[in-house]
Protein backbone atom coordinates (compact mmCIF):
# COMPACT_ATOMS: atom_id res chain seq x y z
CA UNK A 1 0.00 0.00 0.00
CA UNK A 2 1.43 3.34 -1.04
CA UNK A 3 0.24 6.30 0.98
CA UNK A 4 1.49 9.73 0.06
CA UNK A 5 1.25 12.60 2.54
CA UNK A 6 1.80 16.25 1.78
CA UNK A 7 1.87 19.12 4.27
CA UNK A 8 -0.06 22.05 2.81
CA UNK A 9 0.54 25.76 3.32
CA UNK A 10 -3.09 26.82 3.49
CA UNK A 11 -5.37 28.73 5.82
CA UNK A 12 -7.94 25.93 5.42
CA UNK A 13 -5.99 22.67 4.94
CA UNK A 14 -2.96 21.51 6.92
CA UNK A 15 -2.25 18.24 5.09
CA UNK A 16 -3.45 15.82 2.43
CA UNK A 17 -2.83 12.08 2.33
CA UNK A 18 -3.62 9.80 -0.57
CA UNK A 19 -3.86 6.01 -0.57
CA UNK A 20 -3.16 4.76 -4.12
CA UNK A 21 -4.57 1.31 -3.47
CA UNK A 22 -7.87 2.42 -1.92
CA UNK A 23 -8.14 5.67 -3.92
CA UNK A 24 -8.86 7.52 -0.68
CA UNK A 25 -7.97 11.14 -0.03
CA UNK A 26 -7.73 12.20 3.59
CA UNK A 27 -7.66 15.90 4.28
CA UNK A 28 -6.70 17.41 7.62
CA UNK A 29 -8.15 20.85 8.13
CA UNK A 30 -6.58 23.62 10.18
CA UNK A 31 -9.51 23.20 12.61
CA UNK A 32 -8.03 19.80 13.49
CA UNK A 33 -10.77 17.79 11.82
CA UNK A 34 -10.00 15.15 9.20
CA UNK A 35 -12.22 13.82 6.44
CA UNK A 36 -11.65 10.91 4.07
CA UNK A 37 -13.04 11.00 0.55
CA UNK A 38 -13.49 7.79 -1.48
CA UNK A 39 -12.97 6.98 -5.16
CA UNK A 40 -10.68 9.98 -5.72
CA UNK A 41 -8.47 9.70 -8.82
CA UNK A 42 -4.73 10.18 -8.22
CA UNK A 43 -4.79 13.20 -10.55
CA UNK A 44 -7.07 14.99 -8.09
CA UNK A 45 -4.54 14.55 -5.27
CA UNK A 46 -1.69 15.69 -7.52
CA UNK A 47 -3.65 18.74 -8.65
CA UNK A 48 -4.61 19.62 -5.07
CA UNK A 49 -1.05 19.61 -3.77
CA UNK A 50 0.24 21.61 -6.74
CA UNK A 51 -2.62 24.14 -6.80
CA UNK A 52 -1.75 27.78 -6.04
CA UNK A 53 -4.68 27.83 -3.57
CA UNK A 54 -5.34 24.50 -1.85
CA UNK A 55 -8.54 25.79 -0.25
CA UNK A 56 -9.94 27.05 -3.54
CA UNK A 57 -9.07 23.75 -5.27
CA UNK A 58 -10.81 21.85 -2.47
CA UNK A 59 -13.95 23.99 -2.79
CA UNK A 60 -14.03 23.79 -6.60
CA UNK A 61 -13.04 20.17 -7.26
CA UNK A 62 -13.49 18.03 -4.12
CA UNK A 63 -16.16 19.41 -1.78
CA UNK A 64 -19.58 18.14 -2.78
CA UNK A 65 -18.12 15.91 -5.50
CA UNK A 66 -16.40 13.17 -3.49
CA UNK A 67 -17.82 11.59 -0.34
Amino acid sequence: MAVQRQVLNSSVLSSASYDDELKELTLEFTSGRSYTYSQVPPETFESLVSAPSHGRYFNDFIKGIFF
